[in-house]
């Protein structure tokens, strides 16, 4: 008999399992192990979204204890991630490689032949160096004798190296004098393996951890997390097969989905969330879910939330659901909400985010 859930009893327990809640994470790292990274495409949003779960110290864990690592991973976006997974991300995301795809080399406007050189000359090029986005471009011209990499390379918000952080060749170094650095991997990472985890593997890690915080949820809705709607189907297909001993069938809101059979009994005895979190933009409680789950995201509502160009609004959280967005206007904080919420605790909210 299939195991009926409500979608707010669902959305409660992420919040809980999310560190929210309670903010009681112990630090930053266990932030972007249990969350399944924490996007940095703004990185006052990625200190934001560890702050509201209890947690700081990510420029140290970053460039100091290098326990965190910042790359472009899930869906070609920027996130931190913990040192000691990112070979498994890495493993995971190969199994879908864009850039092989003669749409994606022409779109940015490369050949085949240019990109392999490419993903042949940065690891050449950064071995044993942390450079600049300029320097590393120079050392790749460098290398390839190919004059015409260096405009390719110097636009595109870093796209042709976006590759190399899924080969696992290429990851964010120490900012140096306001610019950002990359070096690699095997050289910057404590305990980087000597070659990518088995890609089977890798994914079944990674499905069980994304279940854990953003479950209970379908193989599509973890495949459209990792790599955007549509691609890798029959990769995560599999994993989902091979973790299928560890999952049981639930239902919630007529929509099957699987769940680990360890969180049944939290799920189950987890109470709606009666509180008011602020989370800010970019934050995994959004990005993990579908952008098109009404129980989450009144569907009224989805443009002011996920916007234009890939924006992610920070939002007003209540019993688990996106109450309405929020701002930051001249020192204060400025809600748009579009359901009730009660004032006091949205006060109280507020009055916490503000101090932090």
């Amino acid at each position: 008999m299939t195991i009926e859930l409500t979608w707010p009893q669902i959305l409660s327990w992420r919040l809980d399992r999310q560190f929210v809640s309670a903010a009681d994470a112990p630090d930053a790292v266990a932030v972007a192990r249990r969350l399944c990274g924490v996007q940095a495409q703004v990185a006052s949003a990625a200190r934001l979204a560890v702050a509201v779960r209890g947690a700081s110290g990510v420029e140290e864990a970053l460039w100091e204890r290098r326990e965190l690592v910042k790359t472009w991973v899930m869906r070609g976006t920027l996130h931190l991630v913990p040192a000691d997974t990112l070979a498994d991300y890495c493993s995971a995301l190969c199994a879908y490689r864009a850039w092989e795809k003669g749409a994606w080399q022409r779109g940015h406007g490369v050949t085949a032949a240019e990109i392999d050189k490419i993903i042949e000359a940065v690891p050449r090029a950064l071995s044993g160096r942390v450079l600049t986005r300029e320097e590393l471009v120079e050392a790749v011209v460098e290398v390839t004798a190919d004059a015409h990499l260096r405009e390719a390379l110097s636009s595109g918000w870093g796209a042709l190296l976006k590759p190399l952080s899924r080969l696992g060749e290429l990851c964010y170094g120490p900012p140096r004098d306001g610019k950002v650095t990359f070096a690699s991997p095997r050289d910057w990472v404590p305990g980087w393996p000597a070659e990518l985890p088995d890609c089977t593997e890798a994914g079944v890690r990674l499905a069980r951890a994304f279940l854990g915080a953003h479950g209970p949820a379908s193989a599509e809705m973890f495949g459209s997390w990792l790599f955007g709607a549509g691609v890798a189907k029959p990769a995560v297909k599999s994993w989902f097969r091979a973790l299928a001993p560890e999952l049981t069938e639930v239902e919630a809101g007529g929509r099957p989905l699987l769940a680990l059979t360890a969180d049944l009994d939290s799920l189950a005895a987890t109470p709606v969330s009666e509180a008011v979190h602020l989370l800010p933009g970019f934050d995994q409680y959004i990005l993990g879910a579908p952008r098109d789950l009404e129980p989450l995201i009144p569907a009224g509502a989805k443009a002011k939330v996920s916007r234009q160009a890939g924006w992610i609004s920070p939002v007003v959280v209540y019993r688990g659901r996106v109450a309405g967005v929020w701002e930051g206007k001249d020192g204060e904080i400025v809600t748009d909400l579009f359901e009730d919420v009660p004032a006091d605790s949205l006060e109280r909210a507020v009055a916490r985010l503000r101090a932090l």
